[in-house]
């Protein structure tokens, strides 16, 4: 089941976190720091706290193995853009055990009901490119809209 997330339910979302921060440190260890401290661990009660966005957790039998947490987006008009608003899914992920089940598809539908009853225009995602998860997230139905480059000049 799917739900939005409970002030109790923020050490379990932290030890979904640690797994997506250590896959980030193993991807790309000159840009992201290894540990997970407590000024990472305390981000999770900015989504607890509501307001610009959410957590949410899918949860069987007591035990929660997946949770995302989303930003709400309100961009106003400006010279070169329209104005808008979205949802972008700041942080996902399915314990390892429980992957290929239906976890992550479950926790995405939760966002796209939430920002359809938000009246957003679209989902954002960004997803690095040393993450498998590119595959899950195009048969979900995203699409890359906006890629990033980059030219190493140290290496």
């Amino acid at each position: 089941m799917v739900r939005f997330a409970l002030p109790q339910d923020a050490e379990a979302i932290n030890v979904l976190r640690k797994e997506v921060n250590d896959l980030h440190v193993a991807g790309r260890p000159n840009h992201f720091k290894a540990g997970f401290g407590k000024e990472l661990q305390d981000h999770v009660y900015m989504y607890l706290a509501g307001g610009f966005g959410y957590a949410a957790v899918d949860e069987v039998d007591g035990e929660i193995i997946g949770m995302v947490m989303v930003d709400y987006i309100d961009r106003p008009e400006s010279p070169y853009r329209y104005a808008e608003r979205f949802a972008h899914v700041a942080e996902i992920c399915v314990d390892e055990k429980h992957r290929r089940q239906g976890v992550g598809k479950r926790l995405l539908d939760f966002v796209k009901a939430d920002a359809k009853a938000k009246g957003f225009s679209r989902i954002e995602l960004d997803v690095w490119a040393f993450n498998d998860a590119l595959a899950f997230y195009e048969a979900e139905g995203y699409t890359v809209f906006r890629r990033f480059l980059e030219l190493p000049l140290n290496e």
